[in-house]
């Protein structure tokens, strides 16, 4: 390992994953922003947990952008760069680079983000955190070339009511601004 940055966690690259294996590392990561997931820990209750830590490849690239995480390569041990997790990320999803983008804007507005798996969107995003409070929003990233179709509304009016969350549509212009449509549903 060349290049180590002091303070920073070390992560190993696992297909489309990482794992920090030092639990320390990984109760300062998760305290400190609710990154990533304990391992064998559903819901924790705690920042304190004496596992590893597994963190996607979104909160890789943003932690490594942040000089908080170094992911090595699980070959050779390489550090990896923020490129290279930026490509293989795109290389599993076309839409890798414009949910960073949306991921780490959230982040810089002082948001948790979380994956919003569970109410089929990317993102759940909470201003406290999980177990402190409920995620307010939930926001699907649409690239701006694929267009918001009638499907997307239909889709955000049901998700959103049914849960009670705003539901936001996040598209990355060319230009790379970002903008953001939030859906209001009333009833008659």
């Amino acid at each position: 390992m060349t290049g180590e940055v002091q303070g920073t966690a070390i992560a190993r690259l696992v297909g489309g994953r990482a794992i920090v294996w030092d639990p320390k590392d990984g109760m300062q990561l998760y305290d400190n922003g609710y990154f990533g997931q304990p391992v064998g820990i559903r819901k924790p209750k705690s920042p304190v947990f004496d596992k590893p830590l597994e963190l996607s490849l979104l909160e890789c690239a943003y932690l490594t952008r942040e000089k908080k995480l170094q992911v090595l390569d699980s070959k050779d041990d390489r550090i990896l760069s923020l490129r290279k997790i930026m490509n293989l990320g795109s290389k599993r999803s076309k839409d890798f680079k414009d949910q960073f983008l949306v991921y780490a804007q959230l982040r810089e507005l002082g948001y948790v983000v979380r994956p919003g798996l569970k109410f089929g969107t990317d993102f759940a995003v909470y201003e406290k955190g999980p177990g402190l409070d409920h995620a307010p929003f939930l926001v699907h990233v649409i690239p701006q070339k694929n267009g918001v179709v009638p499907l997307d509304i239909v889709r955000a009016g049901r998700l959103a009511t049914s849960v009670r969350k705003r539901f936001i549509i996040a598209t990355v212009k060319a230009s790379g601004e970002i903008a953001h449509y939030s859906f209001v549903w009333h009833r008659p």
